[in-house]
């Protein structure tokens, strides 16, 4: 993994394809069940985000005071950081209704392209541990498990009181970093999938703005934990995160059976409790074509498009 601040050498095309990683990390959030951590990764510029958010710290503002605006700025790799978020708050904003269009009218497809994505970013993450023995496989169940778990939860309904959203973004935010456990999924549990979405689609600044100032929250302190336990136990913290990886695919199986429903604040009935089945039971049980073939591809092609990202990463660090 690289440096966390490099921020001196960056030219203008880093930037460039930067803002296109931060656009990729905001597509990635949208969709409960893909995580924008999961990109972050696969792209190589996990370490410096992490390093560039937990530089956002005390000794900022003591530099700040010391050495002035430039000098502070570098310390906290501030344009690496800007980039990336215009490119993901860009992403999500404009994507928004576009995900939520595919997800209402093409779920089998969208879930089967983002089921390859894992399986790749799964691939990816494993290469990072160097050996597998029995701490590092028994970090990955760990995480498979717990990924599960959380995964098989039934999503809530929230009250959409002003400060809920405060609290949602700063929740939320700790899953969209980590890879494998999406932060829009963890808004679903929470209630507020739905609620967030409607807030950006109408722009609804004042809640748009409590999300987000929740998320900075949530991201400083988590950042910090995270690069404690990579800088102290890295091989079995990438265990535990291909774990998180294996353990979501749980919830993007094509196919499902609906067990339960419930009627959203909306008056929109949609599915409470699911249930993976195979595609020919999918098909009797909700008379629907399962599209067995278009799927598999589908999943191909995500498979494909991460190990494309790879190695243009590698080519362009």
């Amino acid at each position: 993994m690289e440096s966390a601040l490099s921020n001196k050498t960056d030219t203008k095309r880093d930037f460039i394809w930067l803002f296109f990683k931060g656009a990729g990390m905001g597509a990635a959030d949208v969709v409960p069940g893909v995580s924008g951590g999961t990109i972050a990764f696969i792209t190589g510029i996990y370490a410096r985000l992490l390093g560039a958010i937990k530089s956002v710290n005390l000794d900022a503002i003591k530099t700040l005071r010391s050495n002035g605006l430039k000098a502070a700025w570098q310390h906290i790799d501030g344009t690496f950081l800007v980039v990336l978020f215009a490119g993901l708050l860009t992403s999500a904003a404009s994507l928004a209704k576009l995900i939520t269009y595919l997800l209402e009218h093409h779920q089998l497809f969208v879930w089967s392209f983002f089921f390859g994505l894992i399986i790749a970013s799964f691939i990816h993450v494993g290469k990072q541990v160097s050996r597998w023995g029995l701490p590092t496989i028994s970090a990955c169940l760990a995480g498979a498990v717990i990924a599960y778990v959380i995964t098989s939860l039934a999503p809530a309904e929230a009250v959409p009181q002003t400060w809920y959203y405060f609290a949602a973004g700063a929740i939320a935010i700790c899953a969209m970093i980590l890879p494998g456990i999406s932060g829009s999924f963890i808004l679903l549990l929470l209630g507020m999938y739905g609620h967030v979405l409607s807030a950006v689609n109408e722009m609804q600044v004042m809640l748009i703005a409590l999300f987000l100032g929740g998320c900075v929250v949530g991201l400083m302190a988590f950042s910090r934990l995270l690069s404690w336990l990579l800088s102290r136990f890295e091989q079995v913290t990438f265990a535990l995160l291909c774990g998180f990886l294996l353990g979501s695919l749980n919830l993007l199986w094509p196919w499902k059976q609906v067990l339960t429903t419930y009627t959203n604040s909306k008056g929109i009935e949609k599915p409470l409790t699911q249930a993976n089945v195979l595609p020919g039971e999918f098909a009797r049980l909700s008379g629907q074509e399962p599209y067995v073939l278009s799927c598999a591809l589908l999943a191909v092609a995500g498979l494909a498009l991460i190990l494309m990202i790879e190695r243009i990463s590698r080519k362009d660090p």
